[in-house]
C-alpha cells in the first residue's frame, strides 16, 4: 500500500508552568487520506508521582480515560466520514478534544511523517515519545532513609545521635519537621536526602522541594544539614551537581554533605558536642 502523510503531536501534562517542567502523557495521530484520527494516552500515574508528590493520580486517570474515549469516538467518525468537515490539522483535531489555554494538559508542536498502517504508526509513536522511559524513571533506588544510614553509622561510632531529637519548626504561614535536631546554641537539623533517582524531572523537583519548604519557614536559629545521597546513573551527575546548588540556596546557615563526607560530618559534630557538654560543665 502506498504511504500518507500524517500528522501527530504529543501530549504534555505540565504540572508547574512557572518550572515548565513536564511529561509525555499521550499521543494523537491524524491521517485524513486514510479517514484516521485516534490517540493513545497514558493510563497510569505511575511515572508522574514521584516527579510531582502532589499529583491526585485518582483525578489524572479518569482525566486521560476521559481524552481516550473522546479521541475513540473522533476515531469512528473520521473513520466512517461522519464528521461534517476534514480537520484542517492533527492540532485542529487535538483541540476539539483538549482546547490550547492554561491547563496543565498542553499539546506539542506537530510532528509529521509517512505511514501504510497509522494504527501501527500510532503505537510506534507512542512507545518512542510517552512509554520509552517508563520503567526507568519510576524507580526509586534509594529513598532518604536508606541514605540516612550511611551516615548514621558514623553519627553512631562518635556516639552523637543520642543527642539529637525531633523538632518542628511553625511560622505563620507554614511548618517543617526535623527527625534529628540538637539545641547549641542554634537548632542542628539533619535532613537525609537521596537524589538516588531514574530522571532529571524527579531530582529537580526534589531540590525545588525543599527550596520552597525553606524559604516558606525561614527560622533564624536553624542550622541545616542536608546529607545527601547522589543518583547511580552517571548520566545523571550534571543534573544533581545542579540539585546541590539549588540547596544551597534554601537558607544562609546551611551546608551539604555527601556520602563520602559523612565521616566528616560525625567528627565536626562530635567536636560540636564534646564542646558543649565542656561549657555546660564550667558554666
Amino acid at each position: 500500500m502506498k504511504k500518507q502523510a500524517y500528522s501527530y503531536s504529543v501530549l504534555r501534562y505540565v504540572h508547574d508552568v512557572t518550572t515548565g517542567e513536564f511529561v509525555n502523557v499521550g499521543l494523537a495521530l491524524y491521517c485524513p487520506t486514510m479517514h484516521y484520527a485516534n490517540a493513545a494516552c497514558r493510563t497510569s500515574a505511575k511515572r508522574l508521582t514521584p516527579l510531582f508528590p502532589s499529583l491526585d493520580s485518582g483525578v489524572f486517570r479518569a482525566l486521560m480515560r476521559k481524552v481516550q474515549s473522546r479521541f475513540e469516538a473522533l476515531h469512528d467518525e473520521v473513520n466512517n466520514q461522519l464528521a461534517l468537515r476534514p480537520y484542517a490539522s492533527v492540532m485542529e483535531l487535538a483541540q476539539s478534544v483538549i482546547p490550547q489555554d492554561d491547563s496543565a494538559l498542553q499539546w506539542a508542536p506537530i510532528g509529521s511523517g509517512l505511514t501504510s498502517d497509522p494504527d501501527a504508526t500510532l503505537k510506534l509513536l507512542f512507545e518512542r515519545f510517552v512509554m520509552k522511559h517508563e520503567e526507568t524513571t519510576t524507580v526509586h533506588r534509594r529513598n532518604d532513609e536508606q541514605v540516612w544510614k550511611n551516615f548514621s553509622r558514623e553519627l553512631e561510632q562518635q556516639q552523637v545521635l543520642k543527642h539529637f531529637q525531633p523538632k518542628t519548626f511553625t511560622t505563620t504561614d507554614d511548618e517543617i519537621k526535623f527527625d534529628r535536631a540538637w539545641k547549641n546554641g542554634v537548632w542542628h537539623c539533619l535532613a537525609p536526602v537521596s537524589f538516588d533517582l531514574a530522571s532529571p524531572e524527579s531530582i529537580r523537583e526534589k531540590a525545588h522541594k525543599w527550596l520552597g519548604q525553606m524559604t516558606s519557614v525561614d527560622c533564624p536559629d536553624l542550622k541545616l544539614y542536608f546529607l545527601v545521597g547522589e543518583p547511580s546513573q552517571v548520566d545523571l551527575k550534571p543534573v544533581y551537581q545542579s540539585a546541590l546548588n539549588i540547596l544551597k540556596k534554601t537558607s544562609r546557615s546551611v551546608e551539604v554533605f555527601t556520602e563520602a563526607d559523612a565521616a566528616e560530618l560525625a567528627l565536626l559534630l562530635a567536636e560540636q558536642v564534646a564542646q558543649h557538654e565542656a561549657n555546660a560543665a564550667h558554666a
